[in-house]
This record gives structure tokens, C-alpha cells and sequence, in this order.
């Protein structure tokens, strides 16, 4: 019985052990769960606060990104606005410049190609202006277009009558100053008077052969107004006339623009308009309307002393008892002449100056055909081969190789001289106020002194 009660003892002890045991155990699982619970609810309040952090930066860093590309497109909005105004404005003085100068088609054409130029009333308004002045203009009869030439210009007259050099002497008699031609030029504005190009007098085409055929052209004026034709002869600053009170060459300057080079009594050298390029491009930026499409006269330029002031041909080197006839002037590198001839040739073409033959020597080409032949090749070579060639022969002294009646083919010099490329022949007659010659094959005018 003791041993029943003492097993029973016994069970029941172990089985409290083993109830103390599982609630124990169950009380570990539980705490373990519990912080295991909360270890998760930790890691997801963490990941939840990193979540909101990186949400909020993500946020703000898209924000951020929002912001800056409306800035740029605020940027590029303003800068397209910007660049849309500036070739607008570029675009309305281009075209009152061109319209100043009675290119109004011209002008007109610059500002239609402007982005929604209808929807513009200022654009609008300016080709409703263009076209009535374009409307009031009247057809000008072409074969009276005078042709006005000059020689190079005085600076100092009292230099240039110092001279005991008789081709100085001579030259002076036929030259007017720098002043006189700028109040020249002034005189012909106020009398209305604008200068247009010897190409404008004419319709040019090509035939099958690619040879120029000329017909009368159109020139178109308002009324009252009265153009011209410009040259200047022999555009070469010979050695005996740089220190007799005249320009010494034509150079460029810092804006590429053409001026003139001048050597003073003491021997010091200044810059700027002191011949016919200069003062001409000079009046015509202060009175843009005094050139019709923005003309510019014709340079004729010889070969005999040089280029436009420089000494491009070796021959000028020699002695004057080995040819020269002005002697040696001293020492100079002809490449390096020619090239400077070649910077400023082009200058002058960009400006819109045209270039010519006045013959090579200054011979007449009434002479012999066999002495027109060698200086016209001559100038070809030695000049021509500079310029790019030239169509336009102004005639040495003004003699012409015919009478007024037309060329034919049965002249030999006219033959040999289209045969070079002339399409424009220019003599001088200073009894008629103008002459004009337009024929299929060629184009003579006219030249004279300005009164």
C-alpha cells in the first residue's frame, strides 16, 4: 500500500516536472515568438522609415528633376524666343538695307522666309511698304546711263605739284584731289544720281555653247533718279607717283575692309581714304541709297608697275637700262607681293568691286594687231591670272579699235580680243553725255570725265 501511495508520489511529481517543463517550453516558444514579433515589427517600422526616406528623397529627387527640366524648357522657350527676335531684327535690317538700295524683291524675299512671318505685323506691314514702293518705280531707259572715270586721286596738291617728275606733271593735270571727288560724289546724290554696275544695263544669257548673249535689260528707279557707271583707270600706284602726294597701294585693315596706304612728305605712312575705293565704299555706308543693289565700280588695272600697289612681276625688278622704265626702285619679293595682291584682290571682290583690263603696258590698242596680241596675252598672264581673268576691257587711253559702227567678225582684233573672254568693251568719249552699244555678242559704253 506505502509502495502504491509512494509510486503514485512519484508519478505525480514527475508528471508536474513534466507539466513545469511544457510550460516552460511553451513560455520559451512564446518569448521566443515574441521577440522574433518583434524583431520583425522592428525590421518592418525600419523598413518602413528607410521606405519613407527613400520615398521622400526619390520624391524629391524626381521633384527635383521636374523642376529642372521646366527650367530648361524655360531656358530653351527663352533662348528660341531670343533667337527668333535677333534674326528678326537681323533679318528687318538686311531688308531695309537691300530696300534702301531698290532691291525690293530682294527684301521682300528675306522676310517670307521668316518662321510665320504672316502672323507678324510688324513683317506684314514692311512688305505691304516694300511692295508700294516697288510699284512707284520707273523703267529707265539704259542706253542714257552715263559712265564716269578716274584716275587715282590726289591727297597733298601741293606735294604733287612739287614734283620735277614730268609723268607726274602730266598726271596732274588730268586728277582731282580726294576732296574734290568726296564733294563730287556728294553733288551727284544731291542731283540724283545712283550708281549701278555696266551688268544691270544688260539681260546676259548663255547659248548652247555657253557663250554670253547680251540683250537690252531692265533698270528699274523711282523717278527722278538718274544711275551711272563707275571705273577707275589703271589701279596701280606706279613708283614715281608714291611720294608725289598720292596713295602708295590699297591694303586691307583689321575689319577686312578695302583702304589706301599714303606716304607723307616725312616719310611717315597713314591709312584710309585717300583714293576713289575707299571714299566711294565710305559715302555709299553714309548714303547706302546712292548704290543700286550695293554696286560697286570697276577697277582697271595695267601690269607695267605693278598691281593695285604691289609688285607682282619680276620684270619691274631690272634696271631701266634692262627695260624698266622707271628705273629701279629698290628691291622686293614677288611672291610675296603677289600673294599680298591676291588678299587684297579678293577683299575688293567681296566688296563688290569688278576688275578690268586697261592693257598691260598702257598702249593703244588702235596699234598694230601684233602688238595688241602680245600685251593683251601679256596682261592675261601676268595680271589676269591674279584677278581670275576679267569680261570687261577698259581701253588704254580710251582708243577704241573700231569706229561707232558695230564690231564684226572680219576685225582681227576684236576676233582675238573675244577670244580672251571680253564680253564688255569700254572707250572714252567725253562729246557725247552717254553711248551705249548692246549687241548679241558684246557690250560697248562710253566713258568720260566727270564735269
Amino acid at each position: 500500500m506505502s509502495d502504491n501511495r509512494k509510486l503514485t508520489s512519484e508519478e505525480e511529481k514527475l508528471r508536474r516536472r513534466r507539466r513545469a517543463k511544457r510550460l516552460k517550453e511553451q513560455r520559451r516558444r512564446r518569448r521566443r515568438k515574441a521577440i522574433i514579433l518583434r524583431i520583425v515589427c522592428v525590421m518592418i517600422f525600419i523598413g518602413m522609415i528607410v521606405g519613407i526616406v527613400f520615398g521622400m528623397k526619390s520624391c524629391n529627387k524626381e521633384s527635383k528633376k521636374r523642376a529642372q527640366q521646366a527650367v530648361a524648357r524655360q531656358e530653351e522657350e527663352a533662348r528660341r524666343e531670343e533667337e527668333i527676335k535677333q534674326q528678326k531684327d537681323s533679318t528687318l535690317i538686311k531688308a531695309e538695307q537691300m530696300a534702301a538700295q531698290y532691291d525690293y524683291d530682294g527684301a521682300i524675299a528675306a522676310m517670307k522666309k521668316l518662321e510665320d512671318y504672316e502672323k507678324d505685323p510688324d513683317i506684314t506691314a514692311k512688305i505691304t511698304a516694300f511692295e508700294k514702293d516697288k510699284a512707284g518705280m520707273a523703267a529707265y531707259d539704259v542706253e542714257q546711263v552715263e559712265h564716269f572715270f578716274f584716275r587715282s586721286l590726289i591727297v597733298d596738291p601741293e606735294l604733287a605739284n612739287a614734283s620735277e617728275d614730268a609723268s607726274v606733271q602730266t598726271a596732274n593735270q588730268n586728277t582731282m584731289t580726294v576732296e574734290a571727288f568726296n564733294q563730287l560724289l556728294q553733288k551727284l546724290y544731291d542731283n540724283g544720281y545712283v550708281l549701278v554696275s555696266i551688268r544691270d544695263l544688260v539681260k546676259e544669257n548663255k547659248n548652247d555653247k555657253g557663250e554670253a548673249r547680251f540683250e537690252k535689260g531692265t533698270l528699274m528707279l523711282p523717278p527722278g533718279k538718274k544711275p551711272f557707271v563707275l571705273s577707275q583707270e589703271d589701279v596701280s600706284y606706279p613708283f614715281s607717283m608714291v611720294s608725289s602726294g598720292r596713295g602708295s597701294r590699297i591694303v586691307t585693315g583689321e575689319d577686312k575692309k578695302p583702304a589706301v596706304e599714303y606716304q607723307q612728305a616725312d616719310g611717315s605712312v597713314m591709312t584710309g581714304d585717300y583714293d576713289v575705293v575707299p571714299c566711294l565704299d565710305t559715302f555709299i555706308e553714309n548714303h547706302p541709297d546712292f548704290a543700286y543693289h550695293n554696286a560697286r565700280g570697276i577697277l582697271g588695272l595695267t601690269g607695267y608697275n605693278g598691281v593695285l600697289g604691289y609688285r607682282t612681276d619680276e620684270d619691274l625688278g631690272k634696271s631701266a637700262e634692262e627695260g624698266n622704265a622707271y628705273g629701279n626702285y629698290g628691291t622686293f619679293d614677288t611672291a610675296a607681293e603677289t600673294e599680298s595682291a591676291r588678299t587684297v584682290i579678293q577683299a575688293l571682290k567681296d566688296d563688290g568691286w569688278e576688275f578690268a583690263s586697261n592693257g598691260y603696258s598702257g598702249m593703244s590698242y588702235a596699234s598694230t594687231l601684233d602688238r595688241v596680241q602680245a600685251d593683251a596675252q601679256k596682261w592675261q598672264e601676268r595680271v589676269g591670272s591674279l584677278t581670275g581673268g576679267s569680261d570687261i576691257l577698259l581701253y588704254p587711253g580710251g582708243t577704241d579699235i573700231a569706229s561707232w559702227t558695230d564690231y564684226s567678225e572680219d576685225d582681227q582684233k576684236y576676233v582675238y580680243l573675244k577670244s580672251l573672254g571680253f564680253d564688255f568693251f569700254c572707250n572714252i568719249d567725253n562729246s557725247n553725255t552717254y553711248w551705249l552699244q548692246i549687241r548679241s555678242d558684246y557690250v560697248r559704253q562710253a566713258r568720260k570725265k566727270p564735269e
